[in-house]
């Protein structure tokens, strides 16, 4: 009785196509096809998507995802900002939106419908007879008001500070860490300036979010044993020009600072084993206690 020829293999993806290459990982023939160079030989399609399936994704050293070194949020906030801007504009009467107002020896821009409507307002009573403000429930005011600003160089210079420190920051702590900071401290600056200023003084922009990432960025590199030099004395100058120009909001910028820096710590010093937690945690602490000082102030003047 005659032996039968030995077959030649095929792969097992293509049946019709012979091969003698073999997967080092499952052993089974690929043809070229279906290669896919691995660090030692060749390996087949459906062993190269389980090992990637198997591999942890990259973290940051405060656990954020790997995807911040994109700045996809500091582009989204940059865009949103200007969004705003424009339609600031659109719905302008007055004719100074963009630039002429009263402020910066009157480079920035007057006040608009849009700003009247999101600016942080104590309380007050509007021409029309109307009373506003967040002491009257417009909460939404605290939040609205880091995205508007008065006029193109407003927006130009806390936009040019947020394109600088947000890229670092957002590398740094990952997308979605760097987003709760940005918003924390802007929360956190309005809130302060809705505490300190008078009740019916309007103030907007997003120079108190910046503030906080200013505070959070020298945290962040003292926590990663960087040097910071460079950034205290910018902080400082930062803080002289806020005092010594008529027209900015200083208890805005020094809350936004404060709050940024208590953020910073919370993200840069959590416990390795419940890292998540403890930021989650930290945060929403912080905007409890905002919340809270939101809640006493609203009562004091309406009581008033």
């Amino acid at each position: 009785m005659s032996e039968s020829p030995p077959t030649t293999p095929v792969c097992y993806r293509h049946p019709g196509r012979e091969t003698y290459v073999r997967c080092t990982r499952c052993d089974r023939p690929i043809c070229p096809d279906c290669m896919r160079e691995a660090s030692v030989g060749h390996q087949c399609p459906e062993c190269i998507s389980e090992g990637r399936r198997s591999v942890r994704p990259a973290r940051t050293a405060f656990g954020g995802g790997a995807a911040g070194r994109h700045g996809y949020v500091t582009k989204t906030l940059i865009a949103i900002n200007a969004l705003f801007m424009l339609l600031s504009i659109a719905s302008d009467r007055g004719g100074d939106a963009a630039a002429g107002g009263s402020g910066f020896a009157g480079l920035l821009g007057g006040n608009t419908p849009l700003t009247d409507w999101g600016a942080v307002l104590g309380l007050a009573i509007f021409p029309d007879g109307t009373v506003g403000g967040i002491a009257d429930g417009e909460w939404y005011r605290l939040i609205t008001a880091m995205f508007l600003h008065y006029g193109l160089l407003h927006l130009l210079l806390n936009m040019w500070a947020l394109w600088v420190l947000g890229r670092s920051l957002e590398a740094n702590l990952g997308p979605l860490r760097f987003l709760a900071l940005y918003l924390i401290a802007g929360f956190g600056g309005n809130v302060a300036a809705y505490l300190f200023s008078a009740q019916n003084s309007a103030t907007a922009g997003a120079s108190t979010a910046v503030f906080g990432l200013f505070a959070a960025i020298f945290v962040i590199m003292r926590r990663l044993g960087r040097d910071t030099s460079a950034i205290l004395p910018v902080i400082v100058v930062n803080l002289v020009f806020t005092f010594a120009v008529q027209g900015i909001s200083k208890s805005g910028h020094v809350g936004g600072l404060i709050i940024g820096a208590l953020m910073g710590l919370v993200l840069a010093y959590a416990p390795r084993g419940r890292r998540t937690l403890f930021q989650v945690a930290g945060g929403a602490i912080i905007v409890l206690a905002l919340i809270g000082l939101v809640m006493i102030r609203s009562a004091q003047l309406v009581a008033g």
